[in-house]
């Protein structure tokens, strides 16, 4: 197995995000430094970054239907609920992807699959994400143009791929943006309060019938749909 490789497996963050630590020399297999990124290691050599000897973990990826009032944290100082406790205590350690305000709901994938993580929050992938949306009054028409159209918000210019009027008060909003809070801070713009937001589906994944605190594994074809940026098609509209 290819060094990056394997400390991506190790926990320790994406294979491109490792490979910083072995350039840097902070990596040694069998007590030598090692900075070439084309090193393989066998299953008999110990592979440490510090004083930190490492194992390849178990990969694991489920998605995760977020309940509101849960946190996207591992702990919290506020000792408010984390998403942690919802999933099986004996889990290697695993990071959610992206994350969800407190107030929202949905849902989200946790993984120890670095290249996954990457895949689906750099900005280059364009993954899709798609939330329904009640709000405090009825939505003017008008409005949804300078959704599509986009504007600056709080963390940079925010556009939406689709918008669709389901009811006076309820949307479907599709994003390829990871903008903090940006559903919420583009409709507060337009004079609008999110009274729920729950995210329904990320890129081919889907929530599907799930309930609020359930979790299911992913199996490897939705893994490798959601690896190689695979969406639906857009809707006209």
């Amino acid at each position: 197995m290819r060094l990056n490789r394997f400390l991506a497996s190790a926990g320790l963050g994406s294979r491109r995000s490792v490979e910083e630590l072995i350039t840097s020399g902070q990596v040694r297999i069998n007590g030598r430094v090692v900075t070439d990124l084309a090193t393989q290691v066998g299953p008999d050599d110990a592979v440490k970054v510090g004083s930190r000897l490492l194992r390849p973990q178990q990969t694991l990826t489920a998605v995760l239907n977020k309940p509101r009032g849960f946190v996207c944290t591992a702990s919290d100082d506020l000792d408010r609920k984390t998403i942690f406790s919802l999933l099986p205590p004996n889990w290697p350690r695993v990071y959610h992807v992206g994350r969800l305000d407190k107030e929202s709901e949905g849902l989200l994938i946790v993984t120890n699959d670095g290249d996954l993580s990457l895949a689906l929050t750099h900005p280059s992938f364009k993954i899709e994400k798609e939330y329904e949306v009640l709000l405090d009054k009825s939505f003017h028409l008008k409005d949804r143009e300078k959704l599509l159209r986009g504007f600056h918000i709080m963390g940079g210019r925010a556009k939406a791929e689709r918008v669709e009027v389901l009811a006076p008060t309820h949307l479907r909003m599709v994003l390829a943006q990871g903008i903090k809070r940006q559903i919420r801070l583009m409709l507060y713009d337009l004079g609008y309060e999110v009274e729920r937001l729950a995210r329904i589906r990320i890129g081919p994944l889907k929530i599907g019938e799930m309930r609020p605190g359930e979790w299911r594994m992913l199996n490897p074809k939705e893994i490798a749909a959601l690896k190689s940026g695979a969406s639906p098609a857009p809707k006209r509209g």
